[in-house]
């Protein structure tokens, strides 16, 4: 980059910074959407630094309150966002960042941070097909709730916890353990041992799960395949 881009920049930048309303801690709310499908993704905070970074670099740049630092997302994810645009809204306090993004945006391992679905009252009706579908959908969703404590364990490695011992020794150690798993329970469907299979079962799942986080494949993934598999045509008919 010659020194006259670079002044051309900085100028850029200072002009940009002009026009936002920082808060009194120095930030901005940066919504981030998808450039393509329109979807929000997620909500992160700019400080003038952060801006910099994401107008040299092309990738989003944030700034953790909780952490008091730069972080750049997707950096140890490789779930990184490449930056199509960049706006202010009327009023200067809000930045809309229209992204391609290379994976998953939130930490859980969803496309959006945004699918924690509230009903709001009056704005649809219930067939009794819904209310079959939503309680089917209920009986699993404990599957949901443990997909996101792995991910925060990943996040967070608390100390002490069996998750993050298996994050930190890494994919292999998690493939042992499911194979070991795997045996386990073979052997007490074999034993013919329906007490003991529960045990096994749910222990293989959850290894499955972790591996799942590990590779940052969403669970809902293998439940849409899974539909998509259910929906083809039968050749047994």
């Amino acid at each position: 980059m010659s020194v006259h881009d670079d002044m051309m920049q900085d100028l850029s930048l200072q002009q940009v910074s002009e026009h936002i309303r920082w808060d009194e801690n120095g930030l901005v709310p940066a919504i981030v959407q998808d450039a393509e499908t329109k979807e929000v993704l997620m909500m992160a905070y700019m400080n003038r630094e952060s801006l910099q970074l994401t107008l040299e670099k092309g990738e989003t740049w944030f700034w953790s309150r909780s952490r008091k630092e730069l972080w750049n997302k997707g950096a140890t994810s490789g779930n990184t966002q490449t930056v199509i645009s960049l706006s202010y809204d009327c009023d200067g306090d809000t930045l809309l960042v229209l992204v391609d993004p290379k994976g998953p945006a939130c930490h859980t391992g969803e496309n959006t941070c945004f699918f924690n679905t509230i009903t709001v009252q009056g704005q649809s009706t219930v067939s009794g097909e819904d209310v079959q579908s939503s309680g089917s959908q209920d009986r699993f969703a404990v599957l949901g709730e443990l997909e996101q404590v792995i991910a925060q364990r990943e996040a967070e490695r608390p100390e002490g916890a069996y998750t993050t011992y298996l994050f930190d020794k890494g994919v292999d150690k998690i493939l042992k353990k499911i194979g070991e798993e795997a045996s386990e329970t073979i052997i007490a469907a074999k034993n013919r041992d329906n007490e003991e299979l529960r045990l096994e079962v749910s222990d293989l799942i959850y290894h499955l799960m972790v591996l799942l986080q590990e590779r940052k494949l969403p669970l809902d993934h293998i439940l849409d395949e899974l539909g998509r598999r259910h929906e083809r045509p039968r050749r047994d008919g």
